[in-house]
């Protein structure tokens, strides 16, 4: 069995389908399925340089093998090949245009140029061809966020999350887009189901923190902040707010007052 695996950056959260079957000749299927294989572990182990030599090697004997080139798309754009790995998924995609996975994959590396309008082009046609996939609904919301579309990302991630009950990020994700929007009220109900459910999820507790300051609920921020620090401490890191997790501009705004004591 042959699949398909999309390797996700920061929160970039990592999806998997298992969707693409491949019959080799029966005196080589073993030595294939072999090699497949161990590229996939290595890549799934986070050894990327070792898993990109398997890959390699693989690809040298199976050039035409769609799900390997998007497996090594995947590799090169954690290894940071993002125009390496936008080149293995357009050859996926050339080998097999009905398989919408590289195209989920091609996205993924096309928002980490900032190629907005290509990577959304992607993520519709994956959801034109499967409008419950909740992987391009909360990647299209988080480039809609990523222009400033907040209420076309607030409604994408309240879909993926309605087609995954259990995607606590599109959850926050939601919240967050509320907390923008003004929707305070929402935005705080959410956040406390998110963290009674999840008590270690700190997302949504960094969220909560950013709320409350901007309530003038100090004492509650501060009870959230000590959770966040010992949970993740890159919350406090302004720029990583921006341009990894791409939070709203309101929220971010909070949390740092939050931290300076504005």
């Amino acid at each position: 069995m042959i699949t398909f695996k999309k390797v996700k950056i920061c929160f970039l959260i990592i999806f998997i389908f298992l969707n693409i079957f491949y019959i080799a000749p029966c005196y080589s299927i073993s030595l294939r399925e072999d090699l497949f294989k161990n590229a996939l572990d290595l890549s799934s182990g986070g050894k990327f340089n070792l898993a990109l030599q398997e890959w390699d090697q693989y690809l040298a004997s199976y050039p035409d093998d769609a799900a390997g080139l998007s497996n090594r798309g995947n590799v090169r754009l954690v290894i940071g090949d993002v125009k390496g790995s936008i080149d293995d998924q357009n050859k996926a995609i050339s080998l097999n245009p009905s398989e919408i996975d590289p195209y989920i994959n091609r996205g993924i590396a096309e928002e980490a140029l900032g190629l907005w309008s290509q990577a959304k082009k992607d993520y519709m046609f994956v959801i034109s061809q499967d409008s419950k996939n909740f992987s391009a609904l909360y990647n299209l919301a988080n480039v809609e966020g990523s222009i400033s579309n907040w209420e076309k990302a607030r409604d994408l991630f309240s879909r993926a999350a309605l087609y995954n009950p259990g995607f606590a990020m599109a959850r926050s994700s939601m919240a967050l887009a509320d907390f923008q929007l003004g929707n305070i009220d929402e935005s705080e109900k959410e956040l406390k189901k998110l963290i009674r459910r999840y008590p270690t999820f700190v997302d949504a507790r960094a969220a909560l923190t950013a709320l409350n300051w901007s309530k003038g609920e100090s004492g509650k921020a501060e009870s959230n902040w000590i959770a966040v620090t010992e949970l993740d401490p890159r919350y406090s890191d302004e720029e990583w707010l921006k341009k990894i997790r791409r939070w709203p501009p309101k929220p971010i705004r909070d949390l740092m007052n939050f931290i300076n004591l504005k």
